[in-house]
Order: structure tokens, then C-alpha cells, then sequence
């Protein structure tokens, strides 16, 4: 594990030459450069729209809670999972008045330990104190996404936003994550995730908008395994196509990050650089053949 001080000095260094960062991650992971001049698989072109586009409103949208006023005018104020409170510092959090069990979240956390579960009859005074000191360290990460060069996170004021918990239902170790991959504005694929561990760990499956299951296009990798049988299609799977389609209109490729709770869909978030462009659970066949489908001479 890296020390705090090593992290912030790496951060530095990709602030400063994020490109050179990015290929060599690029390489570490996959032994060969990413093509930036003529990105072709979708890590690629995930690759070269972080380092070379605009990036200003990707922002917005990455701020967990700013992100709720652009799916309000996009029409979908009914799946917001429930804000409980929105805050700057530690101290102005009145635990007291939490409900029972609530999820608190980094409002620029990337999903890598910048949320959790509070629960109040277990808020004793050690807990207490364990909690409130990782809120303060997410408050004190300033550009959380900096050693994977993802310009999005740099401007975000760092703030702690509570919402409504969403239990899993009986069964089920986790919420399942139905992940839309959009490019221009159109949903491609789902990339489902299921059965996800304390440590991180969860279990992915690749279906079509049909939801046909292709396991055919994954690897498992240290911290994903692949779903062995389909997971049973969703009822309101139109629906969450629908709303894919709208939240990623303007959008060469963005992942829309959907939940189904019951018979509710619920927003979970827009994903602009999923694992920073180095994804390695897709085979390179369906990497290509996603890429492919991405446009980017389209201006939005």
C-alpha cells in the first residue's frame, strides 16, 4: 500500500503530465502503448477524450451531487434516490439527526472506498470516531482522480452527501448495478454487476440491450469474477434504456449507472472514464468492437 505522501507526490506528477501518466499506466497494464493518435478500442478513445476534449461539464456531472440537477431537467427528478444532507465539514454533521441507516458518500469519490454504510445503533464512541476520520480524509482529498490523469474530479469541491439506503433484497449480497455503456447517445451495452464484497470484489456479466448474455466478451480479473448464469432480465428494463438514452445524449460515450428496486429504477451515476480507460474485464475483440461504435467527429 502507498503512503499518503507518496499518493500526494505521484498526484503532483500526473497533475503536471497527465498524458505521459496515462500511457504509462497504458502500458504497466496491458505491455503495449494506447494508439492516441488514431484511438481505436474503447479504452483508447476513453483515453483520448480525458486527455484532449473538454472535459468542463464531465465536472459537473461527475459531482455526485450536482449531477442530481442535470437528471431533474433532463425529466427524471422521480429517480433520485432521496438526499438527506449535503455538507462541507465533518463538524456541521449532526449524527444525531440521521436516520437509522443512511449511505454517506464523497460527492467526488470515484466509488474506491468514498462511501458507507451508517448505522446508527451502531454509532458508538470508537465507531464514531473512525467514521468522522474518514469523512475528513475524503473532505481532504482535493483531486481524487489525479493518478489516473481523469481531469473531471480536479474541480470539484470536496463535500459529504447523505441519501437514502437502499437494502438489498432478500438473497441478494448487493443492490445489483446495471451499468448502460451509451456512445452518441445510444445505448450499446449493459454491463451488470452483482453479488459486490466489502473488499471490493463483484461479480460482472455483459448483456445485450435484448439482454442476451454474452460472457464470451470478459475476462475475470483479481477484483471481478464473471457471472456463471444470466441474471434474470429487469422488469423495467426499457425504462432504464430510456433514460440511459436521454442522460447521455450530448455525450460522444458515457456509462449510465442505473439500479432497479422493486419496480423503481433508481440513478446511480454518469460514468465518463470507467477504471480510467484501462479496463481489462472486456476481452480486446469487444473493447474493438465498442470502440468502433463510438463517434467522435460528432460536436455536441
Amino acid at each position: 500500500m502507498m503512503t499518503r505522501r507518496i499518493k500526494e507526490l505521484l498526484a503532483k506528477i500526473a497533475v503536471r503530465f497527465p498524458v505521459e501518466v496515462a500511457k504509462t499506466r497504458y502500458f504497466l497494464r496491458f505491455g503495449k502503448f494506447p494508439n492516441l493518435k488514431n484511438p481505436y478500442n474503447l479504452n483508447e478513445k476513453i483515453l483520448y477524450l480525458k486527455l484532449y476534449s473538454n472535459t468542463s461539464l464531465w465536472t459537473k456531472l461527475a459531482d455526485k451531487y450536482l449531477v442530481r440537477k442535470y437528471v431533474e431537467d433532463c425529466g427524471y427528478a422521480d429517480i433520485l434516490i432521496p438526499l438527506i444532507g449535503v455538507w462541507d465539514n465533518v463538524s456541521d454533521i449532526d449524527f444525531s439527526k440521521l436516520p437509522e441507516k443512511c449511505m454517506l458518500k464523497a460527492n467526488n469519490g470515484d466509488g474506491k472506498g468514498t462511501n458507507l454504510i451508517f448505522c446508527k445503533s451502531k454509532f458508538y464512541a470508537n465507531e464514531q470516531e473512525r467514521i468522522k476520520n474518514t469523512l475528513q480524509s475524503w473532505l481532504d482529498t482535493k483531486n481524487i482522480g489525479a493518478l489516473s490523469a481523469e481531469p473531471q474530479y480536479k474541480g470539484i469541491p470536496p463535500r459529504i452527501i447523505a441519501e437514502k439506503y437502499l437494502e438489498p433484497i432478500f438473497g441478494e449480497a448487493s443492490l445489483i448495478d446495471y451499468k448502460i455503456w451509451c456512445f452518441n447517445g445510444k445505448p450499446f451495452s449493459i454491463l451488470c454487476c452483482s453479488d459486490r464484497e466489502e473488499n471490493g470484489h463483484v461479480q460482472l456479466g455483459c448483456y445485450d440491450v435484448n439482454w442476451h448474455f454474452h460472457p464470451e466478451n470478459m475476462h475475470s480479473t483479481r477484483h471481478h469474477s464473471i457471472q456463471r448464469n444470466p441474471i434474470p432480465k429487469p422488469s423495467q428494463l426499457d425504462h432504464m434504456l430510456e433514460i440511459a438514452h436521454k442522460l447521455s445524449a450530448t455525450f460522444p460515450e458515457v456509462r449510465v449507472d442505473l439500479y432497479q428496486y422493486g419496480n423503481k429504477v433508481y440513478f446511480g451515476e454518469l460514468t465518463f472514464t470507467s477504471l480510467g480507460g484501462m479496463m481489462n474485464y472486456y476481452t480486446q475483440e469487444y473493447l474493438e468492437e465498442m470502440g468502433k461504435a463510438v463517434d467522435m467527429t460528432k460536436r455536441y
